[in-house]
């Protein structure tokens, strides 16, 4: 099965600013904000202060003893203070940090808050829906370099841009926490201005949904604009920790959404950005298409006096890989431990970024001429470099471009019966840092790989038990570059076998030379 994750940034990256963000009072709460209903009760502590009475263990019933009636943040604040400055300065502390809580990081922009505003910046997201009263998602997107359009009252709703003409709009359902008007008791939930659902409405039957930190417990009126919307145009991605509500299941189960199970918010958020961009960067046009790349390569190939130009392809197409893959995006530190979802889509994102030179060397292999060794021998020890410091699953995975290329262009040395040029790869000098030069076949087989002995490879989709992971793996993914070679599926896993066997006898050969010259 595919992550649900995978599938949700798969469709964010291919429908740009289609997905409308649901965001509830979960997102917030790695950053230490209260609820609405959290400050009501709070706002009746202090109340009961006044009074000089005790309010525990159930402040909301002290207060309907007291007064009749539920406790009302409206109400409550006209009691305790009485000019709207006032009012300012008793909200602040829930909301704004002191200097101990701006010291700990709380009440500030979480990590969720600032993927979220990222993938605004880049377009994918323009319309967000939060039930918080907080600013936290307005202070990430300032900070991003996005100024949104802020809709929390009717009379802004009323006079806004059609929402396409909008960077972002951000539609505070609840309000904001500096307007007394916020809702928060059940009975101002029930029911949104007609502004609110008209424009609710509008949301929920163009836009796919993306929802989290969300109950749907109490919100009776958002509950009621998502069901009336009947529209199944775009998808319903609904992020859960632990177990869903009753009420959110039964609007799951209305928009046929997609449960994606989540630790948190800022992980959720965290991976969904980092995926769409790795999608973004590898969906940008290559200046060099595949099927042009390959067309030239048969052109060069054909003639010595072209041996030149044949250099020259191979490096631009390398060079665009070098460049890719030491992006922010592969960093192998600050990013994301090798788990099973990261470390598939880095996997594929490598794939994605050697797609064109894969495409090439099985024919580059196949053709190869004496002239032509030190072009692709050159390509190898390039892609076989580790740069930097980090997580050392993610520093060995730099090698896995080499990896590819290696299989890639044995497939068709193989098929051609060139092994004397297999022989000369096998022995390509390949870099590895601080530590003494090794030759390609002890370093990028997948059996050597990983010092860990494949505990990354089983991280993959469908991988994990598995006796071979990362070879069963290249055999499913490089069957589609040697298609053009090797029609047969039968005669592709044949010449696949065979690459094999010779690698681990290039393997054993070299492990034993290297012993010799230990004694």
């Amino acid at each position: 099965m595919v992550d649900p994750i995978h599938s949700l940034a798969f469709s964010i990256e291919a429908n740009r600013g289609v997905y409308a963000v649901l965001l509830g009072s979960g997102v917030s709460k790695a950053a230490r904000i209260p609820t609405g209903w959290e400050i009501t009760l709070d706002l009746v502590r202090k109340l009961a202060a006044l009074y000089g009475e005790l309010c525990e263990p159930d402040p909301e019933l002290w207060y309907a003893a007291k007064f009749g009636k539920g406790a009302d943040y409206s109400d409550l604040l006209d009691v305790l203070v009485k000019t709207p400055a006032e009012r300012q300065q008793l909200l602040r502390a829930y909301w704004e940090p002191n200097e101990v809580e701006r010291e700990e990081g709380a009440k500030q922009p979480t990590a969720a808050h600032r993927a979220i505003a990222e993938l605004v910046v880049h377009g994918f997201v323009k319309v967000i829906i939060t039930t918080n009263f907080d600013r936290l998602i307005e202070s990430a997107l300032v900070d991003a370099g996005v100024v949104p359009t802020i809709l929390s009252s009717p009379d802004q709703v009323q006079g806004a841009l059609p929402l396409i003409h909008t960077q972002c709009c951000l539609f505070k359902v609840h309000g904001d926490y500096l307007d007394t008007r916020i809702r928060n008791a059940p009975k101002e939930l029930a029911t949104y201005p007609t502004e609110f659902d008209q424009l609710l409405d509008r949301i929920f039957d163009e836009f796919g949904l993306v929802v989290c930190g969300w109950s749907a417990d109490w919100d009776g009126a958002l509950r009621n604009a998502i069901l009336r919307a009947s529209s199944r145009r775009f998808a319903t991605y609904w992020a859960v920790s632990g177990e869903a509500s009753d009420e959110a299941r039964r609007l799951i189960a209305h928009r046929d959404a997609h449960v994606v199970q989540i630790k948190d918010a800022d992980m959720f958020f965290q991976s969904i950005q980092r995926s769409v961009e790795s999608l973004e960067q590898f969906s940008r046009p290559h200046p060099l298409s595949i099927e042009a790349a390959v067309a030239s390569l048969k052109r060069y190939l054909s003639e010595p006096r072209y041996r030149i130009q044949l250099a020259d392809l191979v490096d631009e197409v390398v060079d665009r890989i070098v460049e890719v893959t030491s992006s922010q995006t592969f960093a192998a530190d600050g990013g994301p431990a090798p788990t099973n979802a990261f470390a598939t889509a880095r996997v594929r994102g490598y794939e994605a970024a050697c797609s064109t030179l894969l495409a090439m060397a099985p024919i580059g292999g196949f053709w190869a001429e004496e002239d032509h060794y030190h072009v692709w021998q050159r390509a190898l020890e390039r892609l076989s470099i580790v740069r930097g410091g980090g997580y050392p699953r993610w520093l060995e995975l730099q090698r896995y471009p080499g990896t590819l290329l290696l299989y890639a262009l044995g497939l068709g040395l193989v098929e051609a019966g060139r092994l004397k040029f297999l022989g000369r790869l096998f022995v390509t000098t390949v870099h590895k840092e601080n530590r003494e030069d090794f030759p390609a076949v002890q370093l990028l087989p997948p059996f050597c790989l990983f010092d860990g002995g494949g505990e990354v490879a089983r991280f993959l989709e469908g991988m994990d038990r598995r006796h071979a992971p990362l070879n069963d793996w290249l055999h499913t993914n490089l069957r589609q570059v040697a298609k053009r070679l090797i029609p047969s599926d039968d005669r592709y896993t044949y010449v696949f076998d065979q690459l094999e066997i010779l690698m681990a006898l290039g393997f054993a050969n070299h492990a034993k030379r290297t012993k010799d010259k230990s004694h």
